[in-house]
């Protein structure tokens, strides 16, 4: 399994998103997650609506530094996938995912050629388009919902699974982490675990 960063490896609220962030995870080895909007003709960095000063897809790609760690881009406007996949090729980035977006782009995302992951969480359970999606973005809003089977039962589909830790939804993730640990996939490398605690994990699973 390989671990990413949520919106980089920070160490204070304010650094989330931030490049500081991103360097450190890509440094240590972490791929990572990240938001994506437009402003101004750009492809900006920013779970928010963004003010200006956001970093650029671009910065962050600059600063992997050809390193092609996964990232995991959640989309949170439409209508971005083209240019999106023409920042990815322009730099050579092969190693991502676009995940999170409404069901008419994740449409246009799959016809424009994007690498895409369907959602499927307690909310959601029934994942729109996972036959022509590459992946699923594995959530659990309200309880650690799913046993060790769906995970090993979607990787066995040939889909790749990204699973969001508890700990984004502000629960501790020690339920979570162990029922994922006896997962018979658990040393795929087509399973990821998205966390605020990368070096927890990684120290937990032993994985990447």
């Amino acid at each position: 399994m390989e671990v990413l960063s949520h919106r980089g490896l920070w160490e204070s609220a304010e650094e989330k998103n931030a490049m500081t962030a991103f360097a450190r995870s890509f440094d240590l080895g972490f791929g990572t997650e990240t938001d994506l909007r437009d402003h101004e003709g750009e492809i900006v960095i920013a779970h928010d609506m963004p003010k200006g000063n956001e970093p650029r897809l671009s910065d962050v790609l600059k600063l992997m530094a050809g390193r092609n760690l996964m990232l995991a881009l959640n989309i949170k406007a439409d209508g971005l996938s083209a240019k999106v996949k023409e920042i990815l090729e322009a730099h050579g980035h092969t190693s991502y995912f676009v995940f999170d977006m409404s069901l008419p782009d994740l449409v246009r995302q799959l016809a424009d050629g994007l690498t895409a992951f369907t959602g499927l969480s307690d909310l959601q359970p029934n994942p729109p388009l996972i036959d022509e999606c590459d992946g699923v973005w594995l959530d659990c809003f309200r309880s650690d919902w799913y046993g060790p089977g769906l995970i090993d039962g979607l990787i066995g589909r040939g889909k790749r699974v990204c699973i969001v830790s508890s700990d984004l939804h502000r629960r501790d993730t020690a339920l979570q982490w162990s029922i994922i640990k006896t997962a018979k996939c658990i040393d795929s490398r087509q399973l990821y675990l998205c966390t605020d605690a990368p070096l927890a994990a990684r120290d937990y699973f032993g994985g990447e």
